[in-house]
């Protein structure tokens, strides 16, 4: 086991959770629906992390989905760390709204 590219691609997924997660809060009031609110985060971040892979890292594309795969698990916990401070779906529809 490759402990150092594994510590590598763990910290790239840091960095990405932390860009998709302000990314996905700018723009989830575009969604029809909260339903889809995971597979939108999902596909961003799975996006995102080839994206950043493919220009900042020398990651090989199975790297890059599994940065992907990684930031998208760890974004659940940046989401609860940021309780409170993060706006709902709901309420921004709400504000959209009005």
């Amino acid at each position: 086991m490759d402990i150092e590219m594994l510590k590598r691609v763990l910290f790239v997924a840091i960095v990405i959770s932390t860009i998709s997660c302000s990314f996905i809060q700018k723009t989830k009031t575009g969604l029809k629906s909260n339903k889809f609110l995971v597979l939108y985060s999902f596909a961003i971040n799975i996006l995102l992390s080839i994206l950043f892979c493919k220009s900042f890292t020398n990651f090989t594309f199975m790297y890059s989905i599994w940065v992907g795969l990684f930031s998208f698990i760890g974004a659940d916990t940046l989401f609860k760390a940021l309780e409170g401070k993060l706006n709902s779906y709901t309420n921004l529809k709400e504000k959209n709204n009005k």
